[in-house]
């Protein structure tokens, strides 16, 4: 029975030596200077604030939206376009109707003023 574990136990072992020496080597070389401005925080893109019940621009969200609409628009259309010669007809006008609710998506936020920066 050890054989047949023997492969798997030699791999977590080089797994986790090969883990271990490179957070080592990452500790003993990166001892480089820390200033200031290397360790402050950072929150998306603006100093950090003490009232935690601030209200955010709404732009931040609109972008997360953006961005759930292109990522599922390439994440359902690769598949589709590899099997659309299996899907038919249905595969075409389902993928019609699902990039249409997408477009709606789009124009609300390029409506809304997602995409013109300051």
């Amino acid at each position: 029975m050890l054989q047949e574990y023997l492969p798997i136990l030699i791999f977590l072992g080089i797994a986790t030596g090969l883990g271990v020496l490179l957070l080592v080597l990452g500790f003993l070389i990166g001892q480089g200077q820390k200033d200031e401005e290397k360790l402050s925080p950072y929150e998306c893109g603006f100093e950090a604030f003490d009232d935690s019940h601030m209200k955010f621009d709404v732009r931040y969200y609109l972008v997360a939206i953006l961005f759930i609409i292109f990522d599922l628009e390439i994440a359902f259309l690769f598949p589709w376009a590899v099997s659309l010669d299996v899907v038919g007809k249905f595969g075409l006008l389902s993928m019609a109707l699902f990039l249409a609710i997408l477009v709606v998506g789009f124009v609300y936020e390029w409506k809304k003023g997602a995409l013109e920066w300051d």
